[in-house]
């Protein structure tokens, strides 16, 4: 089976490439690489293209003839969505729907979705499942919540079917540090404080201490990327299967706080880095904490790395190879 996988040589996308490969599957990465790294691809082949060049995707459809799509390119920063919500909803709304458009005219029915727990904005109860309403709060949710509404609509209009994968805060790295988060201004937070032991960052900073929440910080839900890449797995094979268009939530379903990743941050990594406490940040929701029941009981999903020193642990490896490369 043939899979393209757009935004294979970022983060996330590249870990799924990476499983995609390793489970027997024709892979090949589409990706602009303006956040990508070619040597994060590790199965298959890659070319460089950007979805808002449609004619090039249709040549790469044309040629490839995949059997399903998976769509991780995106812009994912919460602040900078802020900032520029023209920039966000460009890219991860309009380019969305090139993609769509190229699977219809290819008749390529199996379409997965990268979305995200920012689509709840403050939702009215944690943890959170997949009926609760999307009321997001920021422009890089709202993107997504556009993308997720036109799957809906195109998908009951016609043959596409879809998954769309809510994921919570992503982290970890993997665990031979062949691949990780490589973005030079990563926000998320693991990676922020392992770049901080390693000297990379001269100080964290922990942003908001007065939210209502036990300690004070925000509350994640913190899930190992090689269990997302799992359960992009698990929603393939349904979608082979002939499964129905379905959302679901990616996380384990318990939350830590800032203070309290910082802490094993510097447990794990053995560095008593400097932190700062500054003012919020806008379009943080207090605690985004995932009910996956519906993932693990429709897919089967079962995650191995449950484990927050573990994550942090294949952040700090993959963080010192990359000082030391």
């Amino acid at each position: 089976m043939r899979v393209l996988v757009t935004g294979g040589a970022g983060y996330i996308g590249s870990h799924v490439v990476k499983a995609l490969g390793e489970s027997g599957y024709e892979v090949l990465t589409y990706d602009n690489l303006s956040y990508g790294h070619p040597d994060s691809v590790l199965c298959g082949d890659l070319v460089a293209g950007d979805l808002a060049d449609t004619q090039k995707l249709r040549q790469v459809f044309a040629s490839f003839r995949p059997d399903a799509v998976m769509h991780f390119a995106a812009f994912i920063v919460v602040p900078e969505s802020v900032k520029e919500p023209l920039k966000y909803y460009r890219n991860n709304f309009c380019n969305a729907l090139n993609l769509i458009d190229a699977c219809l005219e290819f008749k390529v029915n199996r379409f997965i979705f990268s979305s995200t727990a920012a689509v709840y904005g403050i939702p009215g109860k944690i943890p959170v499942n997949e009926e609760e309403p999307l009321e997001p709060i920021n422009p890089y949710g709202r993107s997504k919540v556009m993308v997720e509404n036109a799957l809906s609509d195109i998908s009951a209009a016609g043959d596409l079917r879809y998954v769309s994968l809510r994921y919570f805060n992503v982290s970890g790295a993997d665990e031979k540090a062949r691949i990780g988060q490589n973005r030079k201004d990563a926000t998320h937070l693991i990676t922020v404080a392992v770049r901080t032991a390693l000297g990379k960052k001269p100080y964290l900073e922990i942003y908001g201490i007065d939210y209502p929440t036990p300690d004070g910080t925000c509350v994640r839900d913190y899930i190992h990327v090689d269990d997302l890449s799992d359960a992009h797995l698990v929603s393939l094979r349904y979608l082979f299967d002939n499964g129905r268009s379905e959302i679901f939530n990616c996380g384990y379903g318990h939350g830590y706080s800032v203070k309290e990743v910082v802490d094993a941050a510097k447990r794990v990594t053995g560095v008593d880095f400097r932190v700062i406490n500054t003012g919020r940040r806008e379009g943080d929701p207090p605690a985004l904490v995932a009910d996956s029941t519906k993932l693990r009981n429709t897919l089967g999903w079962k995650p191995g790395h449950d484990d927050l020193d573990y994550i942090i642990r294949t952040a700090f490896e993959w963080e010192k190879k990359l000082r030391n490369d």
